[in-house]
């Protein structure tokens, strides 16, 4: 039983048992479809926790010098890096620290593939490619919309693959479903079949939200059990990220206000939707707060909740509660440790939650507190 009254506030939580219980998940179609499943840091990269994670997946993927370099140390193995665009600077860091680098573009790759050691470690280079199809609705995350800068379209591709290249990745997907993925790879076939061919591995990238209730996982191993028999030659990998860490914690605020204005109240919590939950406003959704029901319900207070910048559009609601809000009242946002923490930033001087870990023996363990030297280090 989690003790809300021993967690700091603000505070992320993160559940060892719930997130024990999606690395079992991830572990058990990882083996039963022989593909291989690695972690993306750009949802989840609370390194304190990886000693957990490792005992049940050991690679990574990244997408910066930085989160190659943690995989590296933190993980325990070099890392699959892809990035829209490497440059001079970063790029023998992204070699020292991956086992496999995806190229965006053909220019990328007729840049830097020169600069990919021929003897000693042995890096296995890829081509990301765009199939010009994708399942996801909103905009923002649609990485295969029109003109869109991820990816290499068929046309601009012949039927042999350029020296040096082993791999091809795709990125599609968007806390979606396999039959979504089943969906992508008909036209991933279709178009990209004499090169699939040709290739030693297939980066099927994220958003394979196989952790989340009502998720077909047998239909996802029949897929990916089909697709490489149909493709012997291939190594398939996927890269999710959201499902590590999907519904395995939240972040606990506390209200500090409550203010009115045309009849409409806010409560205002020690916590911000801009700094500390940006993808309420960029997806954008409306989160869950235990013992809370979204929208307004006859007969039972309403509030909106609003953040603690200085930003107008910092608020989110409305939310109706079982009795009146009041100063010192603690609010649970549920699922909220996937992408928020990465995505924090110290936007008006307000500090990160703290980050914390309850045990599966129900303890707090605080991983970080943040303060003044890491808003002065920001700005140095």
């Amino acid at each position: 039983m989690i003790d809300i009254q021993s967690i700091p506030s603000p505070c992320y939580v993160l559940e060892e048992k719930l997130l024990r219980n999606n690395l079992s998940l991830i572990k058990n179609v990882k083996e039963r479809s022989g593909a291989n499943i690695i972690l993306a840091f750009k949802a989840f990269a609370l390194w304190k926790a990886f000693p957990i994670v490792r005992e049940y997946i050991p690679c990574s993927t990244a997408s910066s010098p930085f989160e190659a370099r943690l995989a590296y140390e933190e993980m325990g193995n070099p890392a699959h890096t892809y990035s829209p665009a490497y440059t001079e600077a970063d790029f023998p860091e992204i070699l020292k620290y991956s086992s496999h680098i995806t190229f965006n573009s053909l220019s990328q790759y007729e840049r830097f593939y020169p600069m990919v050691p021929a003897g000693g470690k042995h890096i296995s280079c890829g081509l990301r490619i765009n199939p010009e199809y994708s399942e996801v609705e909103t905009e923002l995350y649609n990485p295969c919309a029109p003109g869109s800068r991820m990816g290499i379209v068929r046309d601009l591709l012949g039927d042999t693959l350029p020296e040096g290249i082993e791999g091809l990745h795709f990125h599609t997907l968007c806390e979606s479903s396999s039959y979504d993925l089943e969906k992508t790879l008909k036209e991933v076939e279709r178009r990209f079949d004499p090169l699939l061919r040709q290739a030693k591995w297939l980066n099927m990238g994220g958003g394979h939200l196989m952790t989340r209730k009502g998720y077909d996982t047998d239909h996802l191993v029949s897929l990916l059990k089909s697709f490489r028999a149909k493709y012997p030659n291939l190594e398939i990998i996927l890269e999710p990220g959201s499902a590590f860490a999907w519904q395995t914690g939240f972040l606990l605020a506390t209200v500090v206000d409550i203010v009115e204005n045309h009849g409409i109240r806010t409560a205002l919590m020690d916590a911000s939707f801009t700094c500390h939950m940006p993808d309420c406003l960029e997806m954008p959704y409306q989160p869950a707060i235990r013992n809370a029901v979204i929208g307004k319900i006859a007969g039972r207070p309403t509030y909106r909740i609003g953040g603690n910048s200085c930003l107008s559009g910092d608020y989110m609601g409305d939310w109706s509660f079982d009795k009146e809000l009041k100063v010192g009242d603690k609010l649970i946002f549920e699922d909220m440790i996937h992408y928020t923490i990465v995505k924090t930033t110290m936007f008006n001087g307000i500090p990160h939650p703290a980050i914390a870990l309850w045990t599966t023996d129900d303890r707090l363990v605080v991983y970080r507190r943040f303060g003044y030297e890491d808003y002065k280090g920001r700005m140095s």
